[in-house]
Order: structure tokens, then sequence, then C-alpha cells
């Protein structure tokens, strides 16, 4: 008995033991640690430029970009890059006959970054705002469709159910309100969501002013007729403003885009058949550097007539 209880308790100590299975070495991980630091200093250092940016968040959110802000400022300052390279080239090529053109393009490089890095940042603003202007021009057209509906006695839910769609992006917009309905959320509560990541002012009015209904308990029709008849009359104002500033933006088109141009060439053709081509130096190159100008200048002036435009009828 005494020889078998000593065989037992060596066999539990044999168990017990730790397994002193020899392990493969294994090479010092100091190599494999360097290498994750630097994408996690290049995403720090991503999310520090975007920290310069405070509306970055909000501007991607409203224009419906799917980007993080750090991952915008990479896919900015690669096409900065690009385009930076793209415009020296293309420079280049008009320029190369210039004494020092490739040390001054050279040097120019890093500002025409800098300053294409700033332009494609302000790209989700830019998208944001036409956004709010395809929303504005649906928005009084879709709200007397739910005005309709709701005095006829159909609810607000199936009502906004009806203009989810052929309203183009304010069908959209009403779309993520019923979608958030239906998963579970109060309607005031998804009125106030919506409301906060859209860029249309008209839109975020219509919205807050059916949450404040619903809230209070009053009828959602009056509030929704009141809000939808304030902003047609704004969009009226707002187009007598846009057809009052056309005079003097086709007054300045009409001297820097056109006239002046064609005078000013034709001025130093006339000037070098006098003193003589040699003077003026009006070669080819120049007139084509010319024309290029005369095109930036009215593509400027056609994009600002066509931006300042509203993009929505009277809807009266």
């Amino acid at each position: 008995m005494e020889k078998k209880a000593v065989l037992r308790n060596e066999e539990g100590a044999m168990r017990a033991r730790p397994s002193k299975t020899p392990q493969p070495l294994v090479a010092s991980p100091v190599r494999e640690a360097e290498g994750p630091q630097d994408p996690v200093a290049f995403r720090t250092l991503l999310s520090s430029i975007a920290s310069k940016f405070p509306r970055l968040k909000r501007e991607l959110s409203q224009s419906e970009m799917r980007f993080t802000p750090a991952g915008f400022v990479a896919w900015a300052a690669a096409w900065s890059i690009v385009w930076a390279i793209a415009i020296l080239l293309i420079t280049y090529g008009f320029a190369k006959s210039v004494p020092n053109a490739p040390l001054a393009l050279v040097i120019s490089f890093p500002v025409l970054i800098v300053l294409c890095f700033f332009y494609f940042m302000n790209y989700p603003r830019v998208k944001a705002k036409m956004r709010a202007k395809l929303i504005d021009s649906e928005l009084v057209f879709a709200g007397r469709h739910m005005l309709i509906e709701l005095k006829s006695g159909v609810p607000l839910f199936d009502a906004m159910l009806g203009v989810s769609r052929e309203y183009g992006v304010v069908s959209e917009e009403f779309s993520k309100i019923v979608e958030k309905v239906t998963l579970g959320l109060p309607m005031g509560v998804a009125l106030h969501s919506v409301a906060e990541d859209n860029p249309s002012q008209y839109f975020n009015r219509v919205c807050l002013q059916m949450a404040n209904s619903l809230a209070s308990g009053s009828d959602v029709a009056l509030s929704l007729e009141a809000s939808l008849d304030q902003i047609a009359k704004e969009q009226v104002i707002e187009l007598k403003a846009y057809g009052q500033k056309l005079n003097p933006i086709a007054m300045f088109f009409m001297v820097f885009g056109i006239i002046m141009p064609s005078l000013g060439v034709a001025f130093v053709i006339i000037a070098t058949s006098f003193i003589g081509n040699g003077a003026l130096n009006l070669t080819f190159g120049t007139l084509l550097l010319v024309l290029v100008a005369i095109g930036i200048v009215q593509f400027l002036f056609l994009t600002a007539i066509e931006t300042s435009r509203p993009k929505f009828d009277l809807g009266m």
C-alpha cells in the first residue's frame, strides 16, 4: 500500500510539473516592430493635419463622401502631387525656351503642391453646397406632396414613405428618415438626426419644424405648410437677386473676356507691323499663351455665373 501511495504521488508530481519540451528558437522581433511604426506615425501625421480643418468631418458627412478625415487628407495629398506634376509638365512644354525655366519650375513645385492641396481640401465643401442646391430644387414640391397627404388623413410616416422616391436627392433624405424610424427610432429623433447631417438650410428648417410639432402635439400639416410658404418666398427673393447680379457680371465678362483680349491682340499685331516683330517678340507660343489666358478668364466668369445661379424653380 505504501509503494502504491508513493507511485501515485510521483505520478501526480510529474503531471503537475510544466513540460520541458524544447521550444524552437525565435528571432528577436526588433525588426518586425519597426515596420508597423511607420503606418502608425503616418496616420498620426494625417490626423494632426485633419485636425487643422475642424469642419472637415461635418463637410464629409454632408457631402456623403465615404472618407474619414485622415483618409481624405491622404487622398488630397496624393492627388495634389499628381496635379502639381501634371501642371509643371504642361508649363514646361510651353516655357522650355525661357531661360532658367526648369529651375523656376523646380522651386515652385512645393508651392504648387500646397496650393493644390488646399484646393482639394475645399472639395467636400463645394460638393456639400452642390448637394444642398439639388435638395432645395425639389424640396418645395416634395413638401407639398407630403402636405396634401397629411391633409387627407395619411400618417406622417406614410407621407414620408410616399415622397421617398421620384424627388431626387430629397427622396434620399426622406428615405433615411423612414429607415431610421423602421429600425425603431422615434420620428422626432430621426428628423433631428437627419437634419444635423444635411447641408440644406431649407431642409433642416422643414425637419425641425415637423419635429417641434410632434414634440408639442400640434398639427404637423400646419407647421409644414407655413415652412413651405416661407421657403417659397425666400426662393423668389433669391431668384430676383440673381437676376440683378447678372447685369454687372455680364458687363465685366464683356469687358475682360471679349473686348480687352480682342482689342489687345489686334493692337499688338498692328504695333508689330510698325515696330518690328523683334522688339515685341510676338511668336506663335506667345499667342498660344494669350489664347489660354483668355480661355481661363472666360471659364472663370462662366463658372461664377453658373455656381451663383439658383437651382430651384419658383414652385408657386
